[in-house]
């Protein structure tokens, strides 16, 4: 039974980032004291979520006084299982990618650093607003705040094909915000002052058209983030962004974003009772197989590094995706720990090619032959990464998978499990041969710098923690428990988790 205390402590995270922001911006001069805001607001940010951890794994819902803002509706924070998972995820991972942003932009010579920490941070505020959003409302302004604050940093190069890039990322994720935007206001007719809800508020509110054309809204809405099938093109196309923003983009904050507001508005806006009466739910995951299969069999044919993680990306998105759509506890816990196991291994790929390319200048996988035995730590952890993503035991990707397969089957859907192994097979077929091709074919690596220390720090803490939620995945943050009690709320009970590994 859970019950709720109202207190200022939500607002704290976003609190942090946004006064990361304006320091920042005031020590433009002076790049140690810039730093030094960007670390000291990531580690209190990821205090104070660790700090409120533990009173949501006892039952205790932290909510923020609501804040008048429209009329009737307002906005609040409420730190429940979901939010907190995504919360602790954004903030340990902005610590690890701070770390490596950095050494980053200090090795490149990157110029306009001010403005590029200023934006990292405004990105960390929006983020945590969306984890901790009580209400649609809430979720809405911090969904449309993330896609202002990223487009600096995925065009801060500057150059005419990275502005060309922007321009799509804006296209795409704008016009998913407005379409989000009607359908929260929609919502907001049909069910005045209504937050979300476990399981789901709008039954019986209208009609069954009008019910699924909202859902269409907010899928399309929140989809965009989230690269569902056929709204990706855009994802690939920002990998022009420096390596740090694309660690963002598909690991901390863009991406999850979306993935996390599918699962907000199909467990707790519509729920999974009235998404099967609707026939939602067989819509859904037919949208997710085919994101899967489609994105996993383009990535076999990139050769770019980096566009190959993307079309990875837009793969494993939908490993959420589709558990939302199943709806059963195990798939909806297999989805929301999902979160959490892609974001460690993704942005452990995204740093260790971003390591590649600092020491070598390659960004190709067919230019490095020979790489491996002059940079043995970096394609450690990227084979790491690539077995985790591909579901192998012992990594985090394996317990997702295994309950979104469970959660298939109890939903009588044996195709699931098959749809699993496809994808893991590909995925295997996409990243081993990177691997293979730096370790054992020959080549001429060129000239190789040593890279810094805090470069290669960041993606060997991520794969250690990978490593470590593999095989004690409630450890520390809790972040089974935070899934499982997520998927408990959603569906009441509906079945126990026995699948899962505590």
């Amino acid at each position: 039974m859970t019950r709720e205390i109202t207190t200022i402590l939500p607002f704290i995270p976003i609190g942090a980032a946004l006064a990361a922001a304006m320091g920042i911006f005031q020590a433009r001069r002076f790049p140690g004291f810039r730093e030094t805001w960007t670390f000291l607001a990531a580690g209190f940010q990821l205090y104070t979520a660790m700090a409120m951890v533990p009173y949501t794994l006892e039952g205790v819902i932290l909510v923020t006084p609501e804040l008048p803002f429209l009329p009737g509706a307002g906005i609040q924070l409420r730190a429940d299982p979901l939010g907190m998972l995504f919360l602790t995820l954004a903030s340990l991972l902005w610590l690890v990618t701070s770390i490596y942003s950095a050494a980053y932009v200090r090795t490149l010579g990157m110029r306009h650093r001010a403005g590029f920490f200023s934006a990292f941070s405004v990105s960390l505020a929006a983020t945590a607003m969306i984890a901790l959003a009580a209400n649609p409302l809430t979720f809405l302004i911090g969904f449309e705040v993330l896609t202002l604050a990223t487009w600096p940093l995925v065009v801060h190069k500057r150059s005419s094909k990275v502005l060309r890039s922007g321009r799509a990322y804006l296209a795409y994720t704008l016009l998913g915000g407005q379409l989000l935007f009607a359908a929260v206001a929609w919502a907001a007719e049909l069910a005045p002052g209504a937050d979300f809800t476990a399981g789901g508020f709008l039954e019986g509110a209208a009609g069954d058209t009008a019910l699924r054309v909202l859902f269409a809204l907010f899928l399309v809405g929140v989809g965009t983030k989230a690269a569902i099938l056929p709204l990706h093109a855009w994802l690939p196309a920002a990998m022009v962004a420096p390596t740090p923003v694309s660690a963002l983009l598909h690991a901390v904050a863009v991406v999850k974003a979306g993935a996390f507001g599918v699962l907000r508005v199909t467990g707790w806006v519509f729920g999974p009772d009235l998404m099967n009466e609707l026939g939602l739910d067989i819509a859904l995951a037919a949208a997710a197989a085919a994101t899967i299969l489609f994105a996993s069999v383009r990535a076999l044919g990139e050769d770019h590094i980096k566009r190959r993680l993307a079309y990875s990306t837009v793969s494993q998105l939908s490993y959420i995706v589709l558990g939302a759509a199943i709806g059963t506890p195990l798939a909806i816990a297999g989805a929301a720990f999902h979160i959490v196991a892609h974001g460690f291994m993704k942005i452990t790929l995204f740093l260790s090619a971003g390591v590649i390319q600092v020491a070598t200048g390659k960004t190709r996988i067919s230019e490095l032959g020979g790489l491996g035995r002059r940079l043995p730590l970096v394609f450690l952890c990227f084979g790491l990464g690539g077995l985790g993503m591909a579901g192998i035991p012992l990594l985090p990707g394996f317990l997702s998978k295994w309950n979104l397969a469970f959660g298939g089957v109890r939903a009588d859907a044996m195709w699931v499990p098959v749809l699993l192994v496809t994808s893991g097979v590909l995925n295997l077929a996409y990243f081993l041969p990177i691997v293979r091709i730096a370790v054992f074919e020959p080549g001429d690596p060129g000239q190789v710098s040593r890279p810094s220390r805090w470069l290669l720090l960041p993606p060997l803490l991520a794969i250690a923690c990978a490593l470590v939620l593999g095989v004690a995945p409630d450890l520390g943050a809790g972040f089974w428990s935070l899934a499982e009690m997520a998927a408990r709320s959603v569906a009441e009970g509906d079945a126990p988790l026995t699948a899962g590994t505590r």
